[in-house]
C-alpha cells in the first residue's frame, strides 16, 4: 500500500530530528562546547557536574513534553517506587517513548553526544546503555520524594561501571516555591552544597561515584495536575580509576543516606503534611467544612 503526503511529510518530519536539530551545534562544535567547559566540570563543588540551561531546541523539547505520559496509570512497563526512601515513578526500557522522544534517546546515546560528554567530562570510551536501565522517564507527583543517595554503580546485565548521570528537565513554569531541586551534598554527608531547580530545558551532567550523594529529599509542593518530569540518562565505562573504588563496595545498589538533623519522625510529619495539603486541594468545599464541623462537635 502506498504511504500518503501526509504520511511521507511525518515520516520526513521524524527522520530529520536527527542530533543538529535537537541542538543548534554541529558535532564539532558540541565537542568544543564540551571542551570550553571541561574545567567548570571537574572543579565544581561537592564532586564533578554542571547545569546547561536552554540545551536543547525549546521547541522540540516541547513536543518532547506533549509527548510525555502521565507514570501514575501504572503497568508492566511503569515502576512504583513507594518507600521510606523514595515516593516516585519511573518508566521502564523504551515503552512509554513517544515517537520524538525515542528520537531524542538515541541521539543522547549516539557518538556526537557521547565524544561531547567525553570532552566535558574528561572520562573516555564512554559505553551508552540502550536498555535504558533505571533510566527514561522519571515523574515525581505532589508529596513525592526521593532520598539522598549514591547510585548503584554496575550496570546489571553487562557489569560495566557506571560513571556518569544526565538529567533532563522537562518542567514549563516551574517556580522555587514548588520545590523539587536537585540536592548535592559532601561526601560526609554534614550538608548540602548546590541546589538545582528542576527547570524546562535544564541539562545537568554529573559523575557517579559511591560517594556523589543526592537527591530530591523534600516532599515536593507543586500544585495538584503538576509533577516534576524529567528524563535521565546514565554512562558506563569498563572499569573505572582505582582512587573511585571503596572497598567492599566495588558492587553495590543505590546507598540511601540520612541528613543531619532530619529525623525519621520528622520526614514522616512532613509526608502527612504534604498528604493533608493534596486531599485538601481535592476535596469539595461543602465537604470538607463538614468535616470541620463533625471534628469541633
Amino acid at each position: 500500500m502506498m504511504a500518503t503526503t501526509t504520511d511521507a511529510a511525518e515520516q520526513w518530519e521524524l527522520e530529520s530530528f536527527s542530533g543538529p536539530d535537537f541542538v543548534s551545534l554541529a558535532p564539532t562544535e558540541l565537542a568544543e562546547l564540551g571542551r570550553e567547559r571541561h574545567a567548570e566540570y571537574v572543579t565544581a563543588e561537592p564532586f564533578p557536574h554542571i547545569a546547561l540551561d536552554d540545551f536543547f531546541d525549546a521547541a522540540l523539547l516541547r513536543e518532547v513534553l506533549n509527548q510525555t505520559p502521565s507514570l501514575a496509570r501504572g503497568g508492566g512497563d511503569v515502576q512504583r517506587m513507594s518507600n521510606e526512601n523514595e515516593e516516585k515513578l519511573a518508566s521502564v526500557g523504551e515503552l512509554q517513548f513517544g515517537p520524538l522522544t525515542a528520537h531524542l534517546m538515541r541521539y543522547l546515546n549516539s557518538e556526537p553526544f557521547l565524544h561531547f560528554l567525553e570532552e566535558l567530562t574528561g572520562i573516555r570510551n564512554l559505553i551508552p546503555d540502550p536498555h535504558f536501565e533505571g533510566g527514561g522517564h522519571h515523574e515525581i507527583r505532589p508529596g513525592g520524594f526521593l532520598k539522598v543517595h549514591a547510585d548503584f554503580n554496575r550496570h546489571g546485565p553487562t557489569g560495566l561501571d557506571r560513571r556518569l548521570n544526565a538529567l533532563i528537565y522537562l518542567n514549563q513554569d516551574w517556580r522555587e516555591e514548588y520545590g523539587g531541586h536537585l540536592e548535592l551534598w559532601d561526601r560526609e554527608m554534614t550538608r548540602c552544597v548546590r541546589r538545582i531547580l528542576p527547570v524546562f530545558n535544564r541539562l545537568v551532567v554529573f559523575t557517579t561515584t559511591s560517594n556523589t550523594f543526592h537527591g530530591h529529599p523534600e516532599p515536593l509542593r507543586c500544585p495538584q495536575g503538576m509533577s516534576r518530569k524529567s528524563l535521565a540518562l546514565y554512562y558506563y565505562t569498563n572499569g573505572r580509576p582505582a582512587d573511585e573504588l571503596e572497598s567492599g563496595q566495588e558492587t553495590h545498589s543505590t546507598l540511601f543516606r540520612q541528613r543531619p538533623g532530619v529525623s525519621e519522625t520528622s520526614r514522616l510529619r512532613k509526608l502527612r503534611g504534604a498528604a493533608k495539603s493534596v486531599i485538601k486541594a481535592v476535596t469539595p468545599p461543602i465537604v470538607v467544612s463538614a468535616a470541620n464541623r463533625l471534628r469541633g462537635s
